[in-house]
């Protein structure tokens, strides 16, 4: 099979297609046949080295991680899926593998795609959508009539934060460029600050949650817009000592550096007596589940900006680093 691989880090250049053999499923993984797989922003910065201090890839490896497909084999010990299933997944962040024809993907951190959605549009929601979910729900605890601002709202991520906030019943405020003022008010955002013309900080006030997407001076604006008390999650920040050592291992010398990078963000924070934290989205079966549901529920609309032949999966990313995208970029095998 052919599959779009990472040799070494660096631009564009770093990631080629390349013959491989098809994988196997091993025990617990279930084999997928890749129909479509979702390009992130995570994925151009793992390529540039963004993540190297956190966690070092064996190069080269096959890139990727999202995909929706349909199941061609399961391994030993894998009850809850069968052949000829229609599934999708975020797969695992240490092994990576969705740019390519096949990939076997533990069992637990599959789904079974939404029924009223193409592969296509299930390609592009694994990860933003866990990603929204794992904020709202796990981190900032956002519950009916909050006030809760998302930067970047008409981003990958952002155009699902948006609806799942508003389905927790939360008043969401964004920022977006005119061209997608239009999309975001559709998906339920009741005020838009146009970030080309205004600073978000100097329209809103007292809101009870943050979810930073965009990072830098975003995020430090984010805690002057928070009631004291209020918490503050961020994607675009710099990961914390805790998180690195929770999800990849890392070593003390590396937890010490990215205490010591974080300690002006933190402080403040603590200055605007707001509570700050830096999410790393979890792969989970059950909660892609749950997207799912609220997906075939009418709850929950997938946003493509647009799909690529994955024979041009490096026009695609070209595409999305440009930084324009509404929705999800997505490459169909």
């Amino acid at each position: 099979m052919q599959a779009y691989m990472m040799t070494r880090y660096g631009d564009a250049s770093a990631m080629e297609l390349r013959d491989l053999p098809e994988p196997v499923a091993r025990d617990g993984e279930v084999l997928i046949r890749v129909r479509a797989a979702g390009l992130n922003r995570i994925d151009y910065k793992v390529r540039q080295g963004a993540m190297r201090l956190v966690h070092r890839l064996t190069l080269p490896q096959v890139a990727g991680s999202e995909l929706s497909g349909v199941v061609e084999g399961v391994g030993d010990g894998v009850t809850r899926f069968a052949v000829g299933d229609r599934v999708f997944a975020r797969v695992d962040k240490k092994k990576l593998g969705a740019y390519a024809p096949y990939a076997a993907v533990d069992a637990a951190l599959v789904g079974k795609m939404p029924k009223s959605l193409n592969f296509a549009d299930a390609a592009g929601l694994p990860l933003a959508g866990l990603t929204a979910l794992q904020a709202l729900r796990d981190e900032l605890g956002v519950t009916a009539g909050d006030r809760v601002f998302i930067s970047g709202g008409a981003g990958g991520v952002g155009t699902l934060v948006t609806q799942l906030a508003v389905w927790m019943g939360a008043e969401v405020a964004t920022t977006a460029s005119p061209r997608g003022e239009e999309l975001v008010r559709s998906l339920g955002a009741a005020t838009v600050i146009n970030y080309q013309k205004q600073k978000f900080k100097d329209v809103l006030s007292d809101d009870d949650g943050a979810f930073d997407l965009t990072g830098g001076q975003d995020l430090s604006d984010s805690f002057a817009i928070l009631k004291r008390g209020a918490k503050a999650v961020s994607i675009g920040g710099l990961p914390e000592p805790a998180n690195v050592r929770a999800d990849f291992g890392a070593a003390p010398l590396v937890s010490t550096a990215l205490w010591v990078a974080g300690a002006k963000i933190r402080r403040q924070a603590r200055k605007r007596g707001v509570d700050y934290r830096f999410l790393f989205m979890h792969p989970s079966g059950p909660g892609l589940d749950l997207l799912a549901d609220l997906v075939d529920n009418g709850e929950l609309k997938t946003v493509t900006d647009r799909v690529f032949p994955f024979e041009q999966i490096a026009e695609g990313f070209a595409h999305l680093e440009q930084g324009h995208a509404k929705g999800k970029v997505v490459v169909q095998m």
